[in-house]
């Protein structure tokens, strides 16, 4: 199985939010962020992007849960929720290094992106096209290509 997930155009993303709401208007049926699975972040002027689960192969956030709250999916390598387990103790955030999980502010569980099962309600809204779903070798193969680009245009304009 090929994992994929989420990831953001740094040079297309305008920091707009509507990925945020689409997210929280698909699951929980309102417009607010703070109910969505994907993050929007931004450090201005430098960066704007949206943050999700990158489905870890070896997910340190189901590591380190001392309920047996979270489980990597098999199938599809989404990270899957046991409400009823979790403690809201909030380890798997600290152990994220993507920040792909959130505290639902309701429930005080945690809660992650599922992909929406494979059709994500926020790549299919957002204005730009500044996001899409893609495997990791994917994403590092386009980080090489910009990079050699970014290098071309610095050399020719010299």
């Amino acid at each position: 199985m090929t994992e994929v997930f989420i990831i953001s155009d740094l040079d297309k993303c305008t920091g707009c939010g509507i990925c945020e709401f689409a997210c929280s208007a698909k699951k929980e049926k309102k417009f607010n962020p703070l109910l969505s699975c994907i993050r929007l972040v931004k450090d201005e002027p430098l960066i704007t992007m949206s943050l999700s689960c990158r489905l870890c192969e070896k997910p340190p956030c189901v590591a380190v849960c001392p309920t047996k709250a979270l489980k990597k999916s098999e199938n599809t390598g989404v990270i899957m929720v046991k409400e009823d387990r979790c403690i809201g103790c909030r380890w798997c955030l600290q152990a994220c290094p993507f920040g792909g999980l959130g505290i639902h502010p309701t429930k005080k569980s945690v809660f992650v992106c599922d992909l929406c099962e494979g059709d994500p309600f926020c790549i299919k809204l957002c204005p730009k096209e500044a996001l899409e779903l893609m495997t990791q070798e994917t994403m590092e193969e386009k980080a090489r290509i910009s990079t050699v680009k970014k290098l071309l245009q610095s050399i020719s304009s010299t």
